[in-house]
Order: C-alpha cells, then sequence, then structure tokens
C-alpha cells in the first residue's frame, strides 16, 4: 500500500518536473509556445514559475536562470512530500 503511495506521488513530480523542463526547451523555439501544447504547458507551469521569475531577475538581462531554481525547489519539496509521508505510512 505504501510503495504505491510513493510511486504515485513521485511520478507526479516527475511529470511536472518534465513539464518545466519541455517549457523551458519550448522558449528556444520560435512560435512553439503559440501552439495548443505550449498555451497548455503555459497554463500549468507558469503559475509555479511566476514567483521565481519575479524575485530572480535575468543574468544581464536574457539569461533567466529562475527555471533551474524552481526545479531544484521541486525537487527539494518532493523530499519534503516523501519525509511527511514516511512520517504518516
Amino acid at each position: 500500500m505504501t510503495y504505491e503511495i510513493y510511486k504515485i506521488v513521485d511520478t507526479l513530480f516527475q511529470i511536472y518536473f518534465y513539464m518545466i523542463l519541455v517549457y523551458v526547451l519550448m522558449s528556444w523555439l520560435p512560435n512553439v509556445r503559440e501552439s495548443f501544447i505550449g498555451e497548455l504547458l503555459g497554463k500549468l507551469v507558469e503559475p509555479y514559475l511566476a514567483p521565481f521569475r519575479r524575485f530572480i531577475p535575468p543574468i544581464m538581462g536574457m539569461i533567466d536562470i529562475s527555471p533551474i531554481i524552481a526545479l531544484f525547489v521541486l525537487r527539494l519539496a518532493e523530499q519534503g512530500v516523501f519525509a511527511i509521508l514516511r512520517y504518516l505510512l
């Protein structure tokens, strides 16, 4: 039972991690973010990335490192959720 819960939580975090990664990589290709998938990813990922972009300014005005920090924080949150699950289960 507990293994299944861990696996579901891990899968959800992995999916969101890759959604953020794909969304960031889409910024390198012109007009891809205007596609259906780009807009869908934007609606799912931007609410999470927005606070990081607000507090971390781009380097030299063009290199945005906030997604890297956001992915790192997502991994920390995953570890925190696993710690809570270990405590509860």
